[in-house]
């Protein structure tokens, strides 16, 4: 699986994917998408991201890849780039650092009790469009939603020790 390496928390996706027992690469140019069979935006800072991947000639190829029908986990910026005009893989409007300050982030649990929730400056899913599936929420919002091949989360699940998530996602890609 590759783990797009621009800029933000992709050092974690890597580990977590390896906890899970998945190869991971750092993608950085184009030509490392081919042959991969998976994807994951990480969290970071989403307009030095967007600006990064159009600078490296990459937003076609990401856009591409996530058309293709691959497996993509995109978190927090991630989930604010595959909501973006440029990707719009996800029908979701999100809205930035909603849930508070790098100083406000915390812990919770989902509403089922599945999945541990790391909130870092997490976006908010204000709305969720008619193709979207919401997968958890916290405080019966949603925080983990799902349009076709791609799964964007409002949390860090790269930075719980079990990885889950990964695993359920590309375990079998």
């Amino acid at each position: 699986m590759g783990v797009l390496a621009l800029q933000g928390g992709f050092a974690a996706h890597v580990a977590a994917l390896r906890r899970a027992r998945i190869g991971a690469v750092e993608v950085r140019r184009a030509n490392e998408l081919e042959g991969l069979r998976g994807l994951v935006l990480p969290g970071g800072e989403s307009t030095a991201m967007l600006s990064l991947l159009r600078r490296r000639g990459l937003l076609a190829a990401v856009s591409e890849f996530g058309r293709q029908g691959h497996p993509v986990l995109a978190t927090c910026a991630g989930l604010i780039l595959a909501a973006s005009p440029e990707l719009a893989w996800l029908d979701v409007t999100v809205r930035r650092n909603a849930y508070g300050s790098q100083r406000a982030s915390f812990v919770a649990q989902s509403d089922d009790g599945v999945h541990d929730l790391v909130f870092i400056r997490a976006p908010r899913v204000d709305r969720v469009g008619s193709r979207v599936e919401v997968l958890a929420r916290w405080h019966g919002e949603p925080v983990l939603v799902q349009q076709g091949n791609v799964i964007g989360a409002t949390f860090h699940p790269e930075l719980v020790s079990a990885s889950q998530l990964h695993a359920k996602i590309f375990g079998a890609a």
